[in-house]
């Protein structure tokens, strides 16, 4: 939905506000400027509301004793507060309902940089998923297709003193492979409120996978997490409730806390703009956005997985073989009109599961989080280099073999290749060449 069919139909409209704020406002600011602020309303049967009403209902039940339902305790049964606009300062964006006189105002406000249709972004879930046995091979198969195990053993790679940023679900902290893994925890509620002194669990299944895979420690020798001494900040923020407002939470305080890699396995099929604006923002502000492309095949893809502003990631099984689910599309644009930029593997990747077991599952929401611990051990291994020099050393590591470019684009990343790439770059010329022209995201 546009801003104007939803005025038309509703008389309301959700957006998101890219205000001109200056370095030292977003630092210091936790408030939306008044002059804005004013623009926004807050309806009374809109579905903010609604919800609402919800987590105040499950919050009397918590209070009164009574047992907290799964949907109290996954929606968050907290304080609930509701507010017309919500300010996120670390992105520098607002987001709130308007009506077409608040809609008309902001377009004349110079804190106003630019006006979009706030987005409903979804979960990219599993197309199959499977109890699992703990992994017995020393290294899974998808680091050894990576070749991390060369990258670990020879170069003592690990992703030791990168902080990753992971928005999912949540995350089973416990888990033998997790713990000391979760640095950071925070849990947005419906309306996208941080609840403060939320343990550290996983609403779901799909979070606690993501992140054995990115950062999951070694049980008894087994190796199948990639970053295997990297930090996650990890914010469960989907499903449920208002899914806009909880990510763009999570998203800000991910990078309230540094973090160099944001990973996310979700997205809306399509192609709207709406959100391009924050991948942007995210790169500007050093953080290399890796997200999942989608599970619905060729000619399909998902936002904002498929900004040219992404590092987007497809799906192969053990055989180099693209999964016939990974999505793959073509874009008329200059600049990378192919996605996924890569695949890789992300078919049985067996991982972590609530409880302290094991789960293999298929998508390309396992195939992301290799490539968000693959660039965390660059980053180590390179800790000056920028986003935009990872994401180059990355690319130019990729091999397609038999893949088809319209299917696999650059192909697989080889870790030592890319390793060696980054080490390559004078880092002066990598800079101005990848500023000036970011060719290297075109398809050769």
């Amino acid at each position: 939905m546009s801003i104007v069919s939803d005025l038309r139909t509703t008389g309301v409209a959700d957006v998101l506000v890219v205000l001109r704020l200056d370095e030292s406002a977003t630092k210091t600011s936790v408030q939306v400027p008044a002059s804005v602020a004013r623009h926004f309303i807050q309806v009374d049967n809109s579905r903010d509301a609604e919800i609402l009403r919800l987590l105040r209902s499950r919050q009397r039940i918590v209070e009164s004793g009574a047992e907290a339902t799964t949907s109290a305790v996954h929606l968050g049964a907290g304080k609930a507060s509701s507010k017309p606009v919500r300010f996120f300062p670390h992105l520098g964006l607002a987001l709130g309902t308007v009506d077409r006189e608040g809609l008309k105002g902001l377009r004349q406000e110079k804190a106003v940089a630019k006006i979009v249709a706030a987005p409903e972004l979804r979960l990219i879930r599993p197309v199959a998923r499977a109890a699992a046995t703990a992994p017995t091979a020393t290294y899974s198969w998808g680091l050894k297709r990576l070749k991390v195990d060369v990258l670990r053993e020879q170069h003592r790679l690990t992703g030791k003193g990168v902080l990753i940023g992971h928005l999912d679900t949540g995350v089973d902290g416990a888990h033998p492979a997790l713990k000391g893994a979760i640095a950071e925890f925070a849990f947005f509620d419906a309306l996208g409120n941080l609840r403060p002194g939320a343990p550290t669990a996983d609403s779901d299944d799909h979070g606690t996978h993501t992140a054995g895979t990115i950062a999951g420690r070694a049980v008894g020798g087994v190796q199948f997490g990639v970053a295997p001494e990297a930090k996650l900040a990890s914010a469960a923020v989907i499903e449920g409730g208002k899914v806009i407002a909880r990510i763009l939470a999570g998203m800000d305080w991910a990078v309230g806390k540094k973090v160099r890699i944001l990973s996310m396995s979700l997205g809306l099929i399509g192609t709207a703009e709406t959100f391009r604006t924050l991948t942007k923002i995210l790169r500007a502000k050093g953080v290399l956005p890796v997200f999942a492309v989608g599970n619905e095949g060729p000619g399909s893809s998902r936002y904002p997985g498929n900004y040219p502003e992404a590092l987007s990631v497809g799906a192969i099984d053990g055989n180099d073989d693209v999964a016939d689910f990974s999505s793959s599309q073509q874009f008329v644009r200059r600049d990378d009109p192919i996605v996924p930029d890569l695949v890789a593997p992300g078919v049985e990747v067996v991982s972590c599961a609530p409880g302290g077991g094991y789960q293999s599952m298929d998508g390309t929401s396992m195939a992301t989080p290799h490539i968000a611990g693959l660039a965390a051990l660059l980053m180590q291994a390179e800790p000056s280099a920028t986003v935009d020099q990872i994401e180059a050393a990355i690319f130019q590591s990729c091999q397609r073999g038999s893949m088809r470019p319209e299917r696999a684009n650059r192909g697989c990343p080889d870790g030592v290749a890319a390793l060696n790439a980054l080490r390559s770059m004078a880092a002066p010329a990598a800079s101005a060449a990848v500023g000036k022209k970011r060719a290297h995201r075109k398809l050769a």
